[in-house]
């Protein structure tokens, strides 16, 4: 989803530093944009290293106009009583505390400028339990509050803060090492669960992403937008007992004389 954002912007005439712990991905995303993209090694759950790439950002580019916080990882899994404390704090690190770092950072600049827009990936997850692990259902539905909170605060400078909800999506963090033929399965999967049946493709979030961002949403901040095919409606109309999908008269108790 990175990836596809990155070009998406540059598509549209931003300028994108790419972040990420693989130097050899984050590079190959950052030569793909040409002189609009830079690449700096980031662990987000280092507070300096969030740091230093606001930095970098500022200095190349004398601004910083849009934050994504975008890193993510399943995080830890299992039961309840499996969980060690080294994965709790690792998941928590990662999924909560960077975003945390990445809004801290961003927004003295922001202020500065009177203007920005800070954006979150979440989840579906953090709406709904059940889907996902304990952990990165729990750090979602945080950071779906923190972007509120964040965006109460930060309003009165012109800057919105908005998270994005994404349901199931192709991706290697979904369905592993990138071949065709999982990709298909992945797909026919899940997509047969949707309301709209597919899965969601990077450039879904990548578009959602842009549009937050963008003039276009002015007036939007503390949201979650929910980018999931539907899924996070209910049911599908084709998976639905005939109870709700049959059709018949309407029977009526009507007392005598009525």
């Amino acid at each position: 989803m990175g990836a596809a954002t990155a070009q998406l912007f540059v598509s549209e005439g931003a300028r994108v530093l790419v972040t990420d712990m693989n130097d050899e991905k984050g590079h190959a995303v950052a030569d793909e944009l040409g002189d609009f993209g830079d690449f700096l090694h980031v662990d987000v759950s280092r507070e300096t290293d969030i740091a230093e790439a606001v930095s970098r950002a500022t200095s190349h580019w004398g601004r910083l106009d849009v934050m994504f916080n975008n890193a993510g990882f399943g995080g830890a899994r299992g039961p309840v009583e499996s969980i060690s404390e080294d994965d709790f704090d690792i998941t928590v690190d990662v999924l909560l505390k960077g975003v945390f770092f990445g809004m801290k950072h961003a927004a003295p600049v922001m202020k500065a400028q009177e203007s920005g827009a800070i954006i979150s990936t979440a989840s579906v997850a953090g709406l709904q339990a059940g889907e996902s692990p304990h952990l990165y259902t729990a750090t979602k539905a945080a950071v779906i509050h923190l972007t509120k909170s964040v965006a109460l605060e930060l309003g009165q400078q012109g800057i919105r803060v908005n998270a994005i909800c994404p349901g199931v999506v192709a991706t290697p963090l979904a369905h592993g090492p990138l071949n065709e033929d999982r990709r298909k399965k992945f797909r026919d999967r899940f997509g047969r669960y949707q309301p709209i049946g597919r899965v969601g493709e990077p450039d879904d979030i990548a578009n959602a992403a842009l549009f937050l961002a963008s003039d276009d949403s002015t007036f939007i901040t503390g949201t979650a937008m929910v980018v999931d095919g539907g899924a996070n409606a209910g049911r599908p109309w084709h998976r639905q007992s005939e109870l709700m999908t049959g059709q018949g008269p309407i029977k009526l108790y009507r007392p005598e004389g009525r």
